[in-house]
């Protein structure tokens, strides 16, 4: 096979995945753009200034209403954070935001199976409840202080602007009443664009990278490292190598989907594949952001205990569902089949590529371009009061963060 022909086949099996997972893709940020025209940035931090545990389930319900990329995730935690919210609290919403949220248990169920979405949406919560307990054993209130007054220095990282935007509709109307209103449209076109632009490199990025993985790299030398030929020994080691491949792949959001379903075909273990889907807040140029943002002491201390609760999660995940009998029993994942047919995804994916349009037409139309050239703005320029900093679009009710 010639280099162009290996090309050839790497962009074949990221195509057939993107079309796969298009409409299922549009109509998750829609119910998530939904969810956050509703979900008013300041009822959040106000909610979330402990880490008692009715806190923290608040924060968990937040973060998974407040669907963002990883990259504004985590900025928006450190904004949550210096406002007033406690770290814990902060940490929570960062991971259920990332990984408890619609399009992400959507695209699983698609291109893995539904087992992979229950165990995501099972996951997630012992994680949260791993970290706590970690904070409170090993997270000092010195360090907390020390990563504060980090924070409060304000250095950029990524996504800024946009992690400062509150695009929730501002009117004291009924929930259905400002949802079908021409804010509540317009509140959804901004959401849904704005996300969609934060999370499209990383979504094109995985594809690209499961593509190329999917069509170049030898069964066998999956077998070998998940060490499929000793069954228990898999099974430990799944979750242990799983965030590992996370962090040296650069993939985070729902980006690191398309990656995780080939290892599954590879022969990575089924815990293991949600400790990798877990593991997109620990990619290097995350750490790279906690040490700006809170210091290089939390960024370790960030880093160790996330790798550790996504291992153990996977773990318990892993032996939960053997135990229930939930694993799939054959490693199916939509990757490698070449082609694009009139079927079911044929007609969700035009549907749905209408709504996308229109909601984009509406963005445009309502004034929403200047917010695109401000996501990457500096935080202060939002959280302290520019009131220039960020255009409304016509029609909207949007407020600064």
């Amino acid at each position: 096979m010639g280099v162009l022909d290996a090309l050839g086949h790497a962009l074949g099996v990221a195509g057939t995945m993107t079309w796969e997972i298009t409409w299922s893709l549009i109509l998750g940020f829609t119910l998530a753009a939904v969810i956050q025209a509703l979900v008013r940035r300041q009822t959040i931090t106000r909610l979330l200034g402990d880490d008692k545990p009715k806190t923290l389930a608040l924060a968990t319900g937040l973060g998974a209403a407040s669907s963002s990329c990883s990259y504004a995730a985590v900025a928006l935690a450190r904004s949550l954070f210096r406002k007033g919210a406690s770290f814990t609290a902060a940490m929570v919403f960062e991971i259920a935001s990332t990984n408890l949220v619609i399009e992400l248990g959507i695209i699983l169920a698609l291109l893995i199976s539904w087992q992979f979405t229950l165990a995501e949406f099972i996951g997630g919560p012992i994680m949260i409840v791993l970290l706590t307990v970690a904070f409170r054993l090993f997270v000092r209130a010195r360090l907390v202080s020390a990563a504060r007054q980090q924070a409060d220095r304000g250095l950029a990282g990524s996504m800024e602007g946009h992690a400062a935007m509150d695009m929730s509709i501002q009117s004291d109307a009924s929930l259905w009443q400002r949802l079908v209103s021409r804010d509540g449209y317009t509140a959804v076109s901004n959401i849904f664009v704005m996300e969609w632009a934060a999370v499209i490199r990383d979504v094109v990025l995985g594809l690209l990278i499961a593509g190329a993985v999917g069509a170049w790299v030898p069964e066998t030398f999956w077998q070998h490292l998940f060490l499929t030929g000793h069954p228990l020994a898999a099974r430990l080691w799944g979750p242990v190598i799983g965030p590992v491949i996370a962090v040296l792949s650069f993939v985070c959001s729902i980006g690191n989907v398309p990656l995780a379903a080939v290892l599954w075909n590879g022969g990575i273990s089924f815990g293991g594949v949600i400790s990798f889907i877990f593991a997109d807040l620990i990619i290097i140029p995350i750490l790279i952001i906690y040490r700006k943002y809170y210091g290089t002491k939390m960024m370790l201390a960030l880093l160790s205990i996330f790798y550790a609760t996504m291992v153990l999660a996977g773990y318990i995940v892993e032996f939960l569902f053997s135990w229930l009998g939930l694993i799939p029993a054959e490693r199916a994942a939509k990757v490698t089949d070449i082609g694009i047919s009139w079927n079911y995804t044929t007609f969700l994916n035009i549907a749905f590529l209408l709504l996308a349009i229109a909601l984009l037409v509406r963005f445009f139309r309502s004034g929403g371009g200047p917010m695109l050239r401000m996501m990457n703005g500096s935080p202060d320029s939002h959280e302290h009061g520019h009131e220039h900093a960020m255009p409304a679009p016509r029609g909207a009710g949007i407020t600064e963060a």
